[in-house]
């Protein structure tokens, strides 16, 4: 099971630096002002998004239920964890959908709102680590 927690951490992290840095390249993407930039930027995040961020992202999920059923873990602090995890999900696919946006030059949205977006992750880490280290109830 130690080879299941450490593969879990592992994708986990990859996950994270991806959820970290795509909305950072979005930043960078919406200060862009000419085309070979632009372009440079939607390669970038394309590989980021499909390379790294989805393929950790499926991992951890899937070494984290592997996790989950192996010990049968129960309790108030994993239903949390479990809805941080859902939130997550639902950021990563946002994240695509503004991917598809920046794709088809329909980004409405300037550099500063992308700089705010880029916290909701570390938010959602520190809660989801916070929960499993201290099990609160």
């Amino acid at each position: 099971m130690l080879w299941l927690k450490a593969l879990h951490i592992i994708f986990m992290v990859t996950w994270f630096a991806g959820l970290f840095y795509l909305p950072r390249l979005f930043v960078y993407h919406a200060m862009a002002e000419d085309q070979t930039s632009r372009e440079r930027f939607k390669i970038m995040e394309r590989k980021l998004y499909y390379g790294i961020m989805t393929p950790g992202g499926v991992l951890t999920i899937i070494f984290g239920t592997w996790l989950w059923l192996g010990y049968g873990i129960t309790g108030g602090w994993l239903h949390a964890k479990l809805a941080l995890v859902a939130v997550l999900i639902a950021y990563h696919l946002y994240c695509g959908k503004l991917l598809s946006d920046f794709k088809h030059d329909r980004n409405r949205r300037g550099h500063v709102w992308y700089r705010w977006f880029n916290e909701l992750p570390v938010l959602l880490l520190i809660g989801a680590v916070l929960l499993v280290v201290l099990k609160p109830f």
